[in-house]
């Protein structure tokens, strides 16, 4: 069949189906004017609890997803939230006239089902259905039912098919729905505070990245969205809160790929008086109470690895994994000049505003993060790459911050935070300088932030975490696309 034969037969049926949309309704029967149906019971709770339900009656609801008619009975199967169930309806429970509006529907229409549930002869749980009713009627034709919804570039643009034709794909977001709630139970637990912070703010700062702009009319300011929520969290540690957290959507203008959505979901949250290593503990601890909660388990399958959580989490130094893979121990480079002779040797590719601390971030990121396959902290990094965090009383030229890896990839980024607004005024300036010799990511100034700085801020710890990443962790997600429901895609139109 050629492609204009199965072009001209799709819009035949589409067509048949709009003719009997159109029947119904010249018949007083309109789907479209149902605006309530009773559903009783979900599709899997019968299935699961049938000792209970046998024999009873249930309504439930779904979309039809198969027809099979076989004169004066026939089978359906319903899809609704949780799941499938078979249906049984028959002329002489339905009644003729019924039993024909039946058979005129089509696959993909949803409909509700009252009636009884059994066994049939073959085994399968099902509902003997003894009313019927066309709660909306599909004017489109689904994918073909055995190979389903597979073009990945379509099941992003319509994840609304993708939830109908693949169970896989449904049951991922059911499970980030539970991860998140589970979150929050921990935290809240804890005796952390979820509050909410500005989206649109004249200074995005908090993070390396480069911020979308857009202009608010009424003040006749340009704004930008937030790029992280650290800056507006530490103000209302600042104002006593002593513990609080945010999950909420943070936009960077930068590409896509795997891991990367330029707008996505970051949970950040600070803790007075303590520092890297209480965060540490805390997100040791909150990884193992989520695979416990949502898996069932501390051992977790990811690609082709097994992750085991409930053993302790690693901890390096950055300067001692660069060690650890690559035999260089960078705490014998102690300028930017050597830095930089050993960067050419190793044709590690940086920037000639670069300076000793970037170059170690450089070393690690092509050398290491690869091999980070089982949770391990990565901790005490280059001040230069780190300008909210406090320093290393003992090696100043390190802050203490780490980043968690797992699969090689960070899954969270955590500081003792810097509350020293002198240090804080210097570390800005050198942003600034970065800013100026072409650096898009760097931060600016945030005048308003130092004033709270100089009111005082106590010893805090600060985290913050990629939830999209952890959720493909905590599903066997391969990338960012398969967590977000609605992932950003090139309009068809260019």
């Amino acid at each position: 069949m050629t492609g204009q034969q199965q072009t001209q037969d799709i819009n035949q049926l589409l067509k048949v189906r709009r003719e009997k949309l159109a029947e119904l309704q010249a018949s007083g029967k309109d789907p479209f004017r149902i605006t309530k149906y009773d559903v009783t019971v979900h599709s899997t709770d019968v299935k699961d609890n049938y000792a209970n339900w046998e024999g009873k009656e249930v309504s439930i609801a779904g979309r039809m997803m198969s027809k099979r008619v076989m004169g004066k009975a026939s089978f359906c199967d319903v899809q609704d939230l949780k799941g499938h169930i078979q249906c049984y309806v028959a002329r002489d429970d339905l009644g003729e006239k019924a039993y024909r509006d039946f058979k005129r529907m089509d696959i993909g229409d949803i409909v509700g089902v009252k009636g009884i549930v059994f066994t049939t002869k073959m085994g399968e749980i099902s509902i003997h259905a003894h009313e019927l009713t066309l709660l909306s009627k599909s004017l489109q034709i689904l994918p073909e039912k055995y190979h389903g919804l597979t073009n990945t570039d379509m099941r992003y643009r319509q994840r609304y098919t993708d939830l109908i034709m693949n169970e896989e794909v449904r049951k991922t977001f059911v499970a980030r729905s539970r991860i998140i709630s589970c979150i929050r139970r921990y935290l809240d637990g804890l005796g952390f505070l979820e509050v909410e912070t500005p989206m649109l703010v004249a200074n995005a700062g908090g993070a390396a990245a480069r911020p979308f702009e857009t202009h608010y009319n009424a003040l006749d300011e340009d704004v930008k969205l937030r790029i992280s929520l650290e800056l507006y969290l530490k103000r209302l540690i600042v104002g006593g809160m002593e513990r609080v957290y945010e999950i909420g959507r943070v936009f960077r203008n930068e590409g896509l790929d795997t891991r990367h959505n330029p707008e996505f979901t970051l949970m950040e949250l600070y803790q007075a008086y303590t520092d890297y290593n209480g965060m540490m503990d805390l997100t040791e601890n909150m990884f193992r109470h989520i695979a416990n909660e949502v898996c069932g388990t501390t051992t977790i399958p990811y690609a082709d690895a097994e992750i085991d959580l409930g053993k302790p989490f690693e901890r390096l130094t950055m300067i001692d994994a660069i060690k650890k893979y690559t035999g260089i121990d960078f705490n014998e480079i102690t300028t930017t000049e050597e830095a930089k002779r050993l960067a050419d040797e190793k044709e590690v590719h940086y920037e000639e505003r670069h300076v000793r601390g970037d170059i170690i971030n450089l070393f690690f990121e092509e050398f290491v993060e690869e091999h980070l396959i089982l949770p391990t902290f990565v901790m005490d990094h280059p001040v230069e790459i780190s300008p909210l965090t406090k320093r290393k009383p003992d090696h100043p030229e390190q802050v203490e911050r780490f980043e968690l890896y797992i699969y090689g990839r960070e899954m969270c980024n955590a500081y003792s935070e810097l509350n020293d607004p002198i240090d804080q005024r210097e570390r800005f300036k050198a942003q600034e300088a970065e800013l100026a010799a072409g650096n898009e990511e760097a931060n600016t100034t945030d005048e308003d932030f130092l004033n709270a700085l100089e009111i005082g801020m106590p010893p805090t710890g600060g985290i913050g975490y990629g939830i999209d990443r952890l959720v493909m962790l905590f599903t066997n997600s391969p990338a960012i696309r398969d967590v977000l429901l609605f992932p950003t895609m090139k309009s068809l139109e260019k």
